[in-house]
């Protein structure tokens, strides 16, 4: 984490809104969401597209949350990685497909195509642009709203990540701190 304490402490049950805890049905409600709900119009916004980037876009799983994972470590978001490692394996990544995100695309023994999506990842993170080569290779695999939803995943975790370093969100509950050289 970037911070050992939140700059904005997440909400307790009683201090959500009416709204926000009827959003979540009851149900545990993660830091990152008490925490933006300090600002309930955008958390009640702010889900609709994330909801879609999560669960409703055109990409399996298992890529987005490669994508994910390493637009996290780049951002070197502690966090998102934590949360999105349980989602990953769930979704079919390995231990060594976690370690080969962590380096990235020039990492050893990756898939061809996993390859080429964290070259996308890394791409936008550092120039905001999907170079012609990476964005042919993609295309050989995705249609236009994959490669669509590849550039939205990404900002939305940039974004993401951001937020989460800035304000200070902490783990939750049951999750660990990743060990001191294996952080983001």
């Amino acid at each position: 984490m970037r911070t050992d304490i939140p700059r904005v402490p997440p909400l307790s049950d009683e201090a959500l809104d009416e709204d926000t805890r009827a959003r979540f049905g009851g149900a545990f409600v993660l830091n990152i969401f008490r925490t933006l709900a300090h600002h309930p119009k955008l958390l009640k916004r702010w889900l609709v597209f994330g909801n879609h980037i999560l669960a409703k876009n055109t990409l399996p799983e298992r890529d987005r949350e490669l994508l994910i994972l390493r637009i996290g470590w780049l951002c070197r978001a502690e966090y998102e990685w934590t949360q999105h490692v349980v989602i990953g394996k769930r979704a079919g990544l390995s231990d060594d497909d976690l370690a080969r995100i962590a380096i990235g695309s020039a990492a050893e023994g990756l898939d061809p195509f996993d390859r080429i999506q964290l070259r996308a990842v890394e791409e936008l993170h550092g120039d905001a642009h999907i170079s012609d080569g990476t964005w042919a290779a993609l295309a050989e695999r995705y249609d236009t709203q994959q490669i669509i939803d590849l550039i939205f995943t990404v900002g939305q975790y940039q974004m993401v990540s951001m937020v989460l370093n800035s304000l200070g969100v902490q783990l939750d509950a049951g999750l660990a701190r990743l060990p001191e050289g294996k952080r983001p």
